[in-house]
């Protein structure tokens, strides 16, 4: 048989079972049968090649497209990034956006966060087991923050044999933290280097402060002609883990260079 075609025969019969993957969790909801199974297939088709699937699973609702969130958090999905290309790897960064922008997705998504995730984490834990059962040598590292970081650890929990998915998990808000599983693929960082982190801390009078203070800070923004969310404005002290902040890129890198070395254990230089 021409290898092109058998290439396209794999492709379709990979198709099919991530359609009867969605099924199992959307039944005859063709929309949302379609989304999963083309985000499936698009990341299957990119990351053939690729050494690392790097996901990022956005803080708050879990919506916000990386070229718009906080500055802090992109630099940490960079960071990672570079980090992996600086060990010699090709990578695949792709977001996970697990809330639609409707008030009503919202709502479920409250209750959701309020029970760990129980139903979303599964079904991301269900793509990622399906992705490196059809991609044999492919590594995943989840990158979450805040919300997002929770969102990692329960998917993590939902996987017990995704032994290739590897998460970096900053912030994880203190209601959490009595269900959060730390194992040897997990990087919990839960300071910033600088400061307690007033939302790991459970500091509800800081909180509480920030929290009265951001509606005045969005109104000034609106004021100046800036269109920033609202949650943009609460600003607290310690929940920022950026980049260049000495010990977040130490404890990060050092996770990443000790886990998965070098490749071919041949340094690269930059």
């Amino acid at each position: 048989m021409d290898r092109g075609l058998k290439v396209v025969d794999d492709i379709t019969t990979i198709k099919e079972e991530a359609t009867n993957l969605a099924k199992q969790f959307y039944g005859n909801d063709s929309r949302r049968c379609a989304s999963f199974t083309d985000r499936l297939m698009d990341i299957y088709t990119n990351a053939m090649d690729k050494d690392f699937l790097i996901i990022h699973n956005p803080g708050g609702w879990g919506t916000t497209p990386l070229e718009r969130s906080l500055q802090w958090e992109r630099s940490i999905v960079e960071g990672v990034h570079a980090t992996i290309n600086k060990l010699g790897y090709t990578s695949l960064l792709r977001q996970y956006f697990r809330t639609e922008n409707s008030l009503q997705d919202r709502m479920r998504d409250a209750r959701e966060q309020a029970r760990f995730f129980v139903v979303k984490s599964k079904k991301m834990a269900a793509e990622l087991k399906f992705i490196t059962e059809h991609l044999s040598s492919l590594q995943v590292i989840m990158i979450g923050v805040s919300q997002g970081a929770a969102f990692s650890n329960a998917v993590v929990q939902n996987g017990n044999q995704l032994n290739r998915v590897t998460s970096i998990e900053l912030g994880l808000p203190f209601p959490y933290k009595s269900q959060r599983v730390i194992t040897e693929n997990t990087l919990a960082v839960d300071s910033n280097g600088l400061m307690p982190d007033a939302v790991m801390e459970w500091n509800v009078f800081t909180m509480l402060k920030m929290f009265s203070a951001a509606p005045f800070r969005w109104m000034v923004y609106r004021l100046r002609g800036r269109r920033i969310k609202l949650s943009y404005c609460v600003n607290m002290p310690g929940h920022d883990y950026n980049w260049e902040y000495p010990e977040v890129q130490r404890q990060i890198e050092e996770f990443l260079t000790t886990n998965f070395g070098y490749k071919n254990n041949v340094e690269v230089d930059v």
